[in-house]
Order: structure tokens, then sequence, then C-alpha cells
């Protein structure tokens, strides 16, 4: 048993190094499309499915409340997280609608939405991205694998931060460590190095 739980932290330590000279530059990217929409009084919406959510969802805390650092609140809504919302849109109109609906109602031009997905597959996820870029906002999509239907539906004002691997857990370990490092850029830019 000792033995398995060694060669899942190699198996960790080895997806996250094949991702991170891949994902460098384009978190960088990330990073900085966010401070340019705070900077212009924007906002940040994420949204994702399952432990997906529970990401999304993290990154939104780490805004909302702090990372690192003290330091202001930065503006940020997590789309996953209000179920009364989500059951009345799937309930009126349709499950693919849950983040679609709310991005069309709290969205604004120049905002950014941050999707983490695994697959790149669900609807509502397409969706939402189709409502990001109705009302003129920029996506940054956390994807893995081939990236699936969403790589396709993003457009040159978007970013795909792809974790080119298979396995499910190991993408969701890169997407956690992409979304710390989100995190410390994204402080680093606006308020400075860390005390």
């Amino acid at each position: 048993m000792d033995q398995r739980v060694i060669t899942l932290f190699h198996e960790s330590i080895e997806a996250k190094m094949q991702s991170g000279e891949q994902l460098a530059p384009l978190i960088a990217s990330a990073s900085e499309l966010i401070v340019a929409s705070l900077l212009n009084e924007g906002k940040v919406l994420t949204c994702g499915n399952g432990l997906a959510a529970a990401q999304a969802q993290m990154f939104t805390a780490s805004l909302v409340n702090r990372f690192e650092q003290e330091r202001p609140s930065l503006p940020a809504l997590s789309l996953a997280t209000d179920f009364t919302t989500q059951t009345a849109i799937a309930s009126d109109y349709s499950y693919n609608d849950i983040f679609a609906k709310q991005v069309r109602t709290l969205g604004n031009e120049g905002d950014v939405l941050v999707l983490v997905t695994t697959t790149g597959n669900s609807s509502n996820l397409l969706q939402a991205i189709s409502a990001a870029h109705d009302r003129g906002m920029s996506v940054i999509a956390l994807t893995g694998g081939e990236g699936g239907d969403t790589a396709a539906l993003l457009d040159h004002n978007d970013l795909e931060l792809r974790a080119p691997l298979t396995s499910k857990p190991r993408i969701h370990e890169v997407h956690l460590l992409t979304l710390f490092c989100l995190c410390d850029l994204i402080d680093l830019q606006l308020f400075g190095g860390h005390e």
C-alpha cells in the first residue's frame, strides 16, 4: 500500500511537470486578462460541474476573500453554488441553461468567464461560453485531454489552459495548481509581492 501511495505522488508530479512548461505562458496571459478586466471594473464569473465546480468555487473564494496575502476583495462570483437558481432554471428550461442564463444576467462586456472541465464536452458549459461571447466577455477554459468541444468554441479573445492528460484525477490536480498560479499572479500584478 505504501508503494501505491508513492506511485500516485510520482504520477501527480510527472503530470504537473509535463503540463507546466506548456501552460506557463498561457497561465501568465490568463492572469493578465483577468487583471485587465478587474482594473476596468470588470468581474470574474466561474463555473464547472462536479469536482470542477468545487475548483471553480475555490478560485472564486480566493479572489473574494484572499489568497496568500491581505488585500482588498476582488469581484468574483461562482455560478455553480446557487442550487435554488440552478434547479429553477433546470426545471423551467433545461439543465443545459443553468450557467448560460446566469451569464446572460450577471455578465457584462469586459468581464471574464473562467470555466473548469476535464472533458470539455458538457453542454451546460458550452452554452455558458456562447452566452459569454454574446455578452462581450472573454473566456478562460481549463480543459483536459484533447479539449473537447470547448476548444472548438473558443475565439481569439479567449484562452484555453489545457492539461494534456487523460487521467481525470491528474487533470484535476493540474487544474488546481493552475488556479493557484492564477491567484498568485493576479495578486502579484495588482498588489505586489507577498509580505
